[in-house]
């Protein structure tokens, strides 16, 4: 069995061992050391990376028989060797400060909303904790602010394994899932649980705890946090974007929520102003193209988008006429057929024979159709077949 060296020391990040067994992880070859600071993937945390006498470690798991099976690149060292292990420092603070985030909020998310945590995660990119409970935006708040607080009071955090008699003492947040070697971890009686994970010696070691969203997941919330650096990484590229901002709105970064407002009013009032225009510019084009007296009126604008070449359609489309109308711009050439009440004629079918002469796709209903014909096409060509 390996001697599990996390346990006592989460920051120890060098260590020698022997090479004790080759064995199989899966399809992949593995390496069995006597001792291994490495943490295996468990308890929702994801697993060490680093180096094994100079290779790169890609993965460690713990079988169902305790067996830690180190899963390096290139050739396994030979049985009996010595070998030098390296721990990814970075790598294993984010997810110690992780972890002891994720034990205080559950602590908070049971004292705030009475939300046992059913589930957590501490992945690669995100960690989440699931409750069964439906929890508002203010609990979750609440939550986060005394996780910050317990940081700010850095207060120690305790790990080991309780003798029985110690252990039936403590007031656990859960039970554990073990009968026997149960390693308690204690952040100040604040939280006192179960847990084989890594966790930092104190918790001014977290840096801080940012809840970044909550959603509605199986009945219940699903709390999504950033810890550490981790937090630190994303809390300092919204502050860049948010500073960007401020600059080309030429505010203080207080101003911007008054700057943004008062651009979207006028965006809104712009987008209407768009639309009545083109609505007016629908009419012209329809109007002149009336004139012709024919009942199938074919259209082909170089400008104006989509929206102005459905409104001329629409415009077109009275008693038996048959608007064909064609969009073109630098992606390609939007077609749109409409058709009036008294016309017999089928616009999917008409928009299905020019796109499919175009190269390009189409269809819809027989009184009205839209479709694509494709870039550098020659769209003359295919109106015409």
């Amino acid at each position: 069995m390996t001697e599990r060296l996390h346990y006592a020391d989460t920051f120890l990040f060098d260590f020698d061992a022997r090479v004790v067994a080759h064995a199989r992880l899966g399809e992949r070859a593995s390496v069995v050391l006597d001792r291994s600071a490495f943490y295996p993937e468990s308890g929702g945390q994801m697993a060490d990376r680093g180096t094994l006498g100079g290779a790169a470690i890609l993965d460690v798991q713990v079988d169902d028989s305790g067996v830690v099976h180190h899963v390096i690149e290139g050739a396994l060292p030979e049985i009996d060797a010595s070998v030098h292990g390296a721990v990814d420092r970075s790598r294993r603070r984010l997810f110690a400060s992780l972890h002891t985030a994720q034990h205080v909020l559950s602590r908070a998310l049971v004292d705030v909303a009475r939300a046992d945590t059913v589930s957590s995660r501490l992945g690669e990119t995100l960690a989440t904790i699931d409750v069964k409970e439906i929890l508002s935006d203010a609990r979750v708040a609440e939550c986060e602010a005394i996780a910050n607080r317990l940081v700010d009071d850095d207060v120690a955090v305790r790990a080991w394994f309780p003798s029985a008699e110690e252990l039936a003492t403590l007031a656990m947040r859960r039970a554990p899932k073990q009968s026997e070697n149960i390693r308690v971890v204690d952040i100040a009686g604040f939280d006192v649980s179960p847990c084989g994970g890594t966790h930092v010696a104190r918790t001014s070691q977290v840096g801080l705890v940012r809840v970044v969203s909550t959603e509605k997941y199986k009945g219940g919330t699903r709390v999504s946090f950033h810890s550490g650096a981790r937090a630190r990484s994303m809390l300092f590229g919204e502050d860049d974007a948010l500073r960007a901002l401020a600059r080309s709105l030429i505010s203080p970064i207080e101003g911007v929520p008054a700057g943004v407002e008062r651009l979207r009013a006028e965006l809104v009032a712009s987008q209407g102003e768009a639309g009545r225009l083109r609505s007016a510019l629908a009419k012209r084009i329809a109007e002149d193209a009336k004139r012709s007296g024919e009942t199938r009126v074919v259209l082909v604008l170089e400008d104006g988008g989509v929206e102005l070449a459905q409104k001329v359609a629409s415009e077109l489309a009275e008693g038996s006429r048959v608007a064909i109308v064609a969009m073109k711009s630098e992606e390609g050439t939007h077609l749109v057929v409409a058709r009036g009440p008294e016309s017999t004629e089928n616009a999917g079918a008409i928009v299905k024979a020019i796109t499919a002469a175009a190269g390009g796709k189409g269809g819809g209903r027989p009184e009205r159709a839209e479709g694509r014909i494709p870039a550098g096409a020659d769209v003359l060509a295919a109106l015409r077949a």
